[in-house]
């Protein structure tokens, strides 16, 4: 009887303490076009999430995220770029950015407006990425999987190409 009540009491406690985990899909963003970037729209399908800065030596990574991006959205991964400027190599304004990244990479995935990604001002996605997962972004550039039940499957640094076979590896095995 005794081993009956230890174990209701940790069902019971369990599911008070998972009933309140938030997911990748309760997040919006400020987007690139003065809209709203809900995350709840891609319920069910996994998400690529990097931050990205004009003025970065990684910038070049545009291209793989097009890429990635080119080849992957038509069986359900949704890439989105969130424009920062917390390691100070971003534009000044969302419209810099947008013309930057369509005329420079044609770019044609969901982008964020610039965006607070780091300290106590971070925006809540990425305050939950680090309470969840326990990162944060070193640099621009750096890659956040997510699984179509909206949690982290892994994350991936700066020096992670988009085309790397170790990151198109995760893509698939969440599509």
């Amino acid at each position: 009887m005794r081993f009956l009540k230890y174990l209701l009491l940790i069902i019971f406690f369990t599911t008070l303490s998972y009933a309140n985990i938030k997911n990748a899909y309760d997040f919006s963003f400020a987007d690139i076009n003065s809209g709203q970037l809900n995350l709840s729209k891609y319920k069910g399908k996994p998400l690529l999430i990097t931050n990205v800065a004009s003025k970065c030596g990684f910038t070049n990574q545009y291209s793989g995220l097009q890429s990635i991006w080119d080849q992957y959205k038509a069986q359900g991964l949704i890439v989105i770029g969130v424009s920062s400027n917390d390691f100070n190599q971003e534009l000044k304004t969302k419209e810099e950015v947008k013309k930057f990244c369509e005329v420079n990479f044609n770019i044609n995935f969901p982008m964020t407006d610039i965006t607070r990604i780091k300290g106590e001002n971070a925006h809540p996605f990425y305050k939950w990425v680090s309470e969840t997962h326990g990162k944060t972004p070193k640099w621009n550039f750096y890659k956040i999987l997510i699984d179509k039940n909206g949690y982290i499957v892994d994350m991936f640094s700066s020096f992670t190409k988009p085309e790397s076979t170790k990151l198109k590896s995760s893509i698939e095995k969440v599509l």
